[in-house]
This record gives structure tokens, C-alpha cells and sequence, in this order.
């Protein structure tokens, strides 16, 4: 923090003493950030660049003690909190306006113990982090596909990807928490401990504290796997997507598949004249031996007249990272998203029809193939409830310049819309944009009035309210 430009500061409707800001400077190992900072921009920047806001401090913490003292100064000061682990969230909540935004991602500490097959991992840590120290291992923590995701983020709301059909949601292999409570409190929570407000951590996002740990069981994965890419030409999508998924009935957990339908970019190993052309991609990932990943996805492989199959033995670590160039922090984007019991050809036929319609280059729509061992979980396990869907829909508007945002948010929306009445009616809250508040206790289902129990008791006055939030049970339904 500048010492020359501290004064008197405005946050919100709140006027902070800079005596109390320099006390709370003084307590903390990390710093406290204003808008004088040289560091106050790149701090308060996410990943989706669609989100501008202006907080009036940012904490940037170096362990758990920093999140205590922030999380009680803002209390003390009645400011509005927003927590920042990888800055994912496609809604912005890891940044807010006027407040105080609590920024964890100076923590990423992951520890590994082989032989106990478990991790300790800081919030800040990113899917990147813990791949590369779980795989030194051999062993994998089930994540998502996008490896400068935080780990934090990723797991409170769910998290799923290449593995989850083999090893559950990552918040599945959660074995306990540390988390700093409303009242500026740390304490663990596990199937021993705090238990109700375990069960709401595993799926109820940020709503009930800051994590400052997180203690994961690891699974074995060899460092190679086989995955790859196998494209093709949009003009045969509907007969691939009707051959996908009935292929899929049979796949073993072991073996993942989404599909993806976009416009080609300039991938190397595709010809040029399909640069910017409309394709479909199946990417799959078999997370077991090499040779029976081959017999595993001869029927994924064998669909249709490919542009190009890419598809071979790969380091997961690697593999994990395949997607991050079409994925890098800085675009605009807007998603929708609905889970999806089937792949009817009715909802095949309305996919088509909205790449038709792709507003711009970057726009894509993915299915993520999940079920399997996350599957097998009770919808009242956890707090995460969409169990028993096979599919997720993420509607992914991408674009640079600000004028296209109302084209490509509408055309988004248009989707989501046409495709509802064939949707389950839940919801990955982790795809969820901000304008989507009414829609958080149909996402949960049966779950949500447990979860507000769970907010009335240990966050009364909806301090965590950054987030897809669960209101307190004297607030519910309140705007």
C-alpha cells in the first residue's frame, strides 16, 4: 500500500478511517490494496472481461490469519465482501464494487502425502498447481478442463471433468475443510466435525465462509492416458451426435466424451480451408490402461467421415491443459447452461439451429458427458443435488468487442430458452451468469431448504453474499 496517498476512504456508503486501514495493514502478513496502488489493476481483473468493478480495498492474504482479520473488518465496518480464489466465476463475484474484496490467490500451497494418497491445498492453488503435484505422484484429483481454474471456486460449486466419470465431482473427494465463518471464526469442518456445514460446502459455492484449506483423497492415474480430439464437419453434426450418444450407453467410467460445436480455429493438424468453418469435436479422455482406452473408444472413433482424429496416448497433465488457449482471461463472455437427463433429437435439432446462428468465432456450445461415479451419489448426500443427469449444456458466448455484447448475450439466451422444456430443471451453479439470481433454489431442488438452514446459522446477515446466493431463511425471497 502507497503510505503517501492514505486517507479517509470511501466504500460504498461507508466512510473507513485511514487509521483503521493502516491498522489493518499492520495485522496482516500480505497488504491491503487502493486504486493508488500500482498493483490495484491487475489485482482487481478476472477472467471474464466483461466485469469492471472498482473495489475500494483489496486484501490480498498470505494464510488464514489475513482471511480472519479482513473477514472481521469488514464486519466491523458493514462493507460489502467479495472473495476472489482463481477469479473464474463467470458471474464476477470474485470482484465487487465499492467494497472489500478479499483476495486469496497469493495462497497456493498443495501438499501431497503419497502414501496416504491425500492433498493439502490452499485456495489460491489453481487445477494447474495441483495437477503438476499430484501426477509427480501418480495420482489425480478430479477436476474440471481448464487448468487456470482455482481449485477453490471449482470444487464448493462442484467440479467435473476428464475424470469425474471415474472418480466422482471433486468435491466428492473433499475429506475436510478449514473455514473462516462470518463472525471472523476458523474452524474445521468434516464428516466429524461441523457437519452440517460440510455437508453445504460440498456444492453450496461461497455462501457459508471462506475455505482457507481443503483436505482431498487422491486416486490413482498413471502420468499418460489416451485423449484426443476427433472433428467433424458440422454439415454431418446431427447423425455423429445421434452415433455419440448412443455410443455412450455402454462407455465405461473409465472413458469421457463432450462434444463441441464451434468454428474450427487454426489448429495445426486441421486443413486450412476448415479454418473458421462450423465443426463438431469429440474430445475424449480414457482415464485407465492405454490398450483398453483404444478398444474403449473404437465406437466413438468409428462414427462418420472425420476431418481429422487426433486422438493417442497423452500426459494428463497435458491433456489438462489442451483447452486453455481457447480459454485465455480477457474476452467478454456470457454462459447459459441446463442439465440434460438425454440428448433427444429434438434438443439435437435446437443445438443445430443455434450454431447455425453462431454470433461470432469464439462462440461454442459444449456437452459435458458426466454420470458414472458421480452418478452413484444420493441427490441428499451433498448439497450438490443433479446427480442423476448425463449430460450438461454449457451455452458459451465469447467475444472481444463491447458493441457485439447484447448480439451474443441474446443469442445465448434464445438457446437456453428453446432448449428448457427438455432440460432436467437443475443447474451448475458454477455456469451460472449473474442475471440468474432467481433461478438459485430451483437449481438446488430438494436440497435448497437444508442449505438456507445451514446460511441462517452460520452466516445470519448474508455477509457472503457474492456469489449465487442462498438468503438467509428470515430474507427468503427477498430482492
Amino acid at each position: 500500500m502507497d503510505e503517501m496517498s492514505l486517507t479517509n476512504l470511501q466504500a460504498g456508503k461507508t466512510t473507513i478511517k485511514a487509521e483503521a486501514i493502516e491498522a489493518l495493514a499492520g495485522q496482516l502478513r500480505g497488504r491491503v490494496l487502493t486504486e493508488n496502488d500500482a498493483a490495484y489493476d491487475e489485482a482487481r481483473a478476472i477472467w471474464n472481461g466483461m466485469i469492471d468493478r472498482k473495489p475500494a480495498l483489496i486484501v490480498q492474504c498470505a494464510g488464514a490469519a489475513d482471511v480472519i482479520n479482513a473477514v472481521r473488518f469488514v464486519a466491523e465496518n458493514g462493507l460489502l465482501v467479495a472473495v476472489r480464489g482463481g477469479g473464474h466465476n463467470i458471474a464476477g463475484n470474485a470482484v465487487c464494487d465499492g467494497g472489500l474484496m478479499i483476495d486469496l490467490s497469493l495462497m497456493k500451497s498443495v501438499r501431497v502425502d503419497a502414501t496416504a494418497k491425500k492433498a493439502w491445498v490452499e485456495p489460491g492453488a489453481t487445477l494447474a498447481d495441483v495437477d503438476k503435484e499430484t501426477q509427480a505422484f501418480r495420482l489425480v484429483l478430479p477436476t474440471g478442463i481448464n487448468s487456470t481454474t482455482g481449485i477453490a471456486g471449482l470444487t464448493l460449486g462442484g467440479g467435473f471433468g476428464w475424470t469425474t466419470r471415474k472418480f466422482g465431482l471433486t468435491l466428492d473427494s473433499l475429506l475436510s475443510v478449514d473455514v473462516v465463518t462470518a463472525n471472523g471464526e476458523l474452524v474445521r469442518a468434516s464428516p466429524t466435525e461441523h457437519r452440517d456445514l460440510f455437508w453445504a460446502l460440498r456444492g453450496g459455492g461461497g455462501n457459508f465462509g471462506i475455505v482457507t484449506a481443503f483436505e482431498f483423497q487422491l486416486h490413482d492415474l498413471e502420468p499418460q492416458v489416451l485423449a484426443g480430439l476427433v472433428v467433424h464437419p458440422f454439415a454431418d453434426a446431427q447423425a455423429v451426435l445421434q452415433q455419440y450418444r448412443q455410443a455412450l450407453e455402454t462407455a465405461p467410467d473409465e472413458l469421457t466424451c463432450w462434444a463441441v460445436m464451434r468454428q474450427a480455429p487454426p489448429l495445426p493438424f486441421l486443413p486450412e480451408e476448415w479454418h473458421g468453418k462450423e465443426i463438431l469435436v469429440l474430445a475424449m479422455c480414457y482415464s485407465g490402461d492405454i490398450a483398453a482406452g483404444g478398444q474403449a473408444t473404437a465406437a466413438l472413433r468409428s462414427i462418420g467421415n472425420p476431418i481429422a482424429d487426433v486422438v493417442g496416448p497423452s500426459p494428463f497433465v497435458g491433456w489438462q491443459q489442451a483447452f486453455d488457449p481457447l480459454l485465455t482471461p480477457g474476452a467478454r463472455n456470457y454462459w447459459k447452461s441446463h442439465d440434460f437427463m438425454e440428448l433427444s433429437d429434438t434438443t439435437i435439432g435446437i443445438l443445430l439451429e443455434a450454431i447455425r446462428q453462431l454470433p461470432g468465432p469464439e462462440c461454442e456450445i459444449f456437452i459435458g458427458h458426466v454420470g458414472g461415479a458421480a452418478g452413484r451419489v444420493a441427490a441428499e448426500e451433498t448439497a450438490f443435488p443433479q446427480r442423476s443427469s448425463h449430460f450438461v449444456m454449457n451455452v458459451h458466448a465469447r467475444w472481444r468487442e463491447q458493441e457485439m455484447d447484447q448480439v451474443c448475450i441474446d443469442w445465448a439466451r434464445r438457446l437456453f430458452e428453446a432448449a428448457k422444456p427438455y432440460a432436467a430443471g437443475t443447474a451448475y451453479i458454477n455456469f451460472m451468469p449473474a442475471d440468474e439470481v432467481d433461478r438459485v433454489e430451483t437449481a438446488y431442488g430438494g436440497n435448497y431448504g437444508r442449505l438456507v438452514e445451514v446460511k441462517r446459522r452460520y452466516d445470519p446477515q448474508n455477509l457472503f453474499r457474492m456469489n449465487q446466493n442462498v438468503r438467509p431463511i428470515e430474507e427468503r425471497g427477498a430482492a
